[in-house]
């Protein structure tokens, strides 16, 4: 809803907007393909011999190494809790819905860590909401007033609060060590000196977020004319964001460990905590990880309340209302802008044959501060949740600029226009200290039918705030080991040596045929890195525009780009952390010292395993891409059947290139689905206007994906079948209607994925969303004026 008014005979305007936004969450148990046995991934194929001990053949043999798989488990774990007798690290019994002790069912192993069929929990249990719950309210406010000629005032203010809800992974434990006297231990159980629980925490319930962001923004200025040929403008420009995040179903690691040992009370036979009875308590858990486990923080003896753990949702609402933990994080961002330029032409003074030249120049001083307070219980490490630490930065740039726009010939034969332009900016950070950027372009129009034009220029991005200054927090990842044998083809030609010589190093005997057989989250840190330097992009562009005059309403436009990133500013996953360790020429380079592997073998580690990772933003060496973009518009008008306006716009990848370290092989990521970079891709609109009627049609695509890298397909050329080896293209159909009823009230309405494309196999939002097709209607109401 927009409200406006004019003031002062037309001098002043002033205008407020409002609008209030509301989406439902969608779930993944919304999509019946994401949910249950009916979900698939790409899991070993248990006929293919090259993982069968005592195979000697070549790894590409014809056979694929992954199939589709279905009802696909975590074969180490249960929502019930998985009991181990024998403290092997397996399952052997569970308790079942009807309370009954029954054994483990593995099921099918269908490679280490994961089985089919069985008792253990899904895969797809663990799928987050595809979609958040979300709620906006956004208030705008723009204002002028014209006290002259040389003088106009403005402002521009905004408001925004946006809600948004979201549930996602339960907490889950491996390795609890249960006592024997606990007296939730079935009965044929005891007189084993104890035994091991692994358990899917799902009816203490799913973690969820509630993010609160309150968004204000206001720019105060004037502008007005120097002269006939140049006008200023100054403003100042604040901003600030207030982020609550608020996370529900967390877990107490002191309370839930405290609550898991129970015993009897001898005085009156009921079950309570050991942590009631015994003073100075301690948890007594030499296997499990990543859980708190010193004195009782955010209890006293007498306050805990047992948890039976045996079986799925037979524990009291009043012990899961005890291990359970509400958190509060807080963030708030602001920003600070000082403007000033003039801009304008010298034509007072001279003129080129094309014209006057054009200038700008400008100063700006702009200050950013973050700042993140973790909840106080959480960064202590006292939930399941990671500890987080407290974040704090600023950063301040002082920049001056100039422009030059020179038009050297104009309407001459052919020099139907020649000119160019120059512009430069110099930049101080207090961070990175001084940097440089530069541009210079071209345009030349032998006629009016066709334009050339082309830039060349060098572009710095300088580490924001929570790059340079985040604190190392806990976080956890699955880590696909890539010295792992069955992983070991799928690298570039340096990984075999290095996993050789590193797994030697550690004392694994036989690194060829090393597995990492862990299905479970290695814990490690996350952070900033405060020696990041500024990023650098080289970019040139050349192009051409037809406007041809024998076609009346056609432009066509073409752009061939080529960009060069260096020193790029990037964080990697965990497990790309682990590939590029072993994928570059040495091991001597900067990923593989943020990586622990263990010498010594555990209950939670075989020799040779990541223990743990440090993840930080870091200036790699190269990024480089290349292609063309391509632009099309053509509109006809006619006398009795309306008005058509065609947009196409089209691009072709020509090359995505990544390079770890200086030296090491160039790594191709062009068509690959896990970077969303397909070779061409397709935007195209089709409008149609009579009346008061209009119709849009619109058409999104792009060609096939591989489904895997381009380096594990080449490498590995039987990875999957050859009709799973790339993922369908997108084809998205959206259709849009309008009728202007007055020139006051307007009904609207749409379709969204017309047929109602899914996601490919194995996926839940590519090529396209999980959302499908969606049906909106809607109306517009200009109102009388005010």
């Amino acid at each position: 809803m927009t409200v406006g008014k004019n003031f002062a005979d037309g001098r002043g305007n002033v205008a407020i907007a409002y609008e209030y936004g509301e989406e439902s969450r969608l779930e993944s148990r919304d999509r019946p393909w994401l949910t249950g046995s009916n979900a698939v991934g790409f899991y070993r194929n248990p006929n293919d011999p090259e993982f069968k001990p005592g195979y000697t053949g070549g790894a590409s043999n014809g056979i694929p190494d992954r199939i589709p798989t279905r009802d696909v488990r975590y074969n180490d774990t249960a929502r019930e809790g998985g009991i181990d007798v024998d403290f092997d690290g397996a399952p052997d019994y569970i308790v079942n819905s009807a309370g009954q002790l029954v054994p483990f069912d593995i099921g099918t192993v269908v490679q280490p860590g994961y089985s089919t069929g069985g008792n253990a929990t899904r895969v797809s249990d663990y799928a987050n909401d595809l979609l958040p719950e979300i709620k906006r309210h956004v208030v705008n406010f723009i204002g002028h007033f014209d006290v002259s000629p040389a003088l106009t005032l403005f402002a521009d203010v905004k408001y925004a609060n946006n809600k948004a809800f979201s549930l996602g992974q339960p907490s889950f434990d491996y390795y609890l060590l249960i006592q024997d006297d606990n007296p939730y231990l079935p009965a044929a159980l005891r007189g084993n000196g104890g035994v091991l629980l692994t358990r899917d925490n799902f009816d203490i319930g799913q973690r969820g977020e509630s993010i609160e962001r309150e968004t204000f923004r206001s720019v105060v200025g004037a502008r007005g004319n120097v002269s006939s040929n140049a006008t200023y403008e100054i403003s100042y420009t604040f901003g600030q964001s207030n982020i609550r995040s608020q996370y529900i179903n967390d877990v107490y690691d002191d309370r839930f460990l405290a609550a898991l040992d129970a015993v009897r009370d001898p005085a009156t036979g009921q079950i309570t905590c050991r942590a009631n009875l015994v003073p100075n308590w301690t948890p007594d858990q030499p296997y499990a990880s990543g859980r708190y486990t010193g004195a009782p923080v955010t209890f006293k003896p007498g306050e805990c309340v047992p948890l039976n753990l045996f079986g799925e949702n037979v524990a009291s609402p009043a012990a899961f209302n005890f291990v359970r933990a509400n958190t509060l994080d807080r963030s708030r961002l602001r920003q600070h802008v000082a403007t000033a330029a003039l801009s304008g032409d010298f034509g007072q003074l001279f003129k080129l044959p094309g014209g006057p030249v054009g200038f700008a120049v400008g100063a700006e001083y702009r200050k950013e501060e973050s700042r993140f307070i973790p909840d106080a219980i959480a960064a202590q490490g006292l939930t399941f949740t990671n500890a987080l630490g407290r974040d704090e930065g600023s950063f301040d740039v002082k920049e001056a600029f100039g422009e030059l726009n020179v038009p050297l010939l104009r309407d001459v034969p052919f020099f139907h226009r020649l000119e160019f332009g120059a512009a430069a900016r110099l930049s101080d950070y207090s961070t990175i200290g001084n940097t440089t950027t530069w541009k210079v372009d071209g345009t030349w129009s032998p006629v009016r039918d066709i334009t050339f034009n082309g830039t060349y220029s060098k572009a710095v991005r300088a580490p924001n705030i929570g790059e340079l200054f985040g604190a190392l927090s806990q976080t956890f990842a699955f880590i696909t080991d890539p010295c792992d044998r069955a992983e070991l083809q799928n690298g570039t030609q340096y990984r075999v040596a290095n996993c050789q010589a590193l797994l030697s190093q550690l004392g694994v005997a036989n690194p060829a045929a090393y597995e990492d057989g862990r299905s479970t989250n290695i814990p490690g840190f996350s952070g900033g890195n405060r020696n990041l330097r500024e990023e650098e992009a080289r970019t040139w562009t050349a192009g051409v525009v037809f406007q041809p005059r024998f076609v009346p309403g056609l432009t066509v436009r073409a752009d061939w780009y080529d960009i060069e990133l260096s020193n790029a500013i990037n964080t990697v996953t965990a497990t790309q952390l682990a590939q590029l360790c072993v994928d570059q020429p040495t091991l001597n380079n900067q990923f593989c010292p943020q990586l622990t592997r263990t010498r010594t073998p555990s209950a939670t580690a075989a020799v040779g395993n990541i223990v743990s990772f440090t993840v930080a933003p870091q200036n790699v060496a190269r990024f480089s891409t290349a292609g063309l973009d391509l632009n099309l518009n053509y509109q006809v008008e006619t006398a009795s059947v309306g008005r058509f306006n065609l947009r196409v716009i089209g691009n072709y990848l020509h090359r995505l290139e990544f390079i770890g370290t200086p030296g090491a092989d160039v790594t191709n990521r062009r068509g690959e689905s896990g970077f969303r970079s397909p070779k061409y891709t397709v935007n195209a609109d089709l409008t149609w206007q009579l009346g008061a009627v209009t119709l849009n049609y619109g058409l999104s695509w792009f060609d096939k994906t591989r489904r895997f890298s381009n380096q594990v397909t080449d490498n590995n050329p039987d990875i999957v079948a050859p009709e799973y080896l790339y993922v369908k293209e997108l084809w998205q159909h959206d259709i849009f209607a309008s009728v202007d009823v007055t020139d006051r009230f307007q009904f609207f309405g749409g379709v969204n994925n017309v047929f109602g494309q899914k996601p490919e196999l194995a996926t839940d939002t590519y090529p396209v969303s999980s959302v499908g097709r969606y049906i909106y209607a809607g109306a517009r109401v200009k109102l009388p004026r005010i």
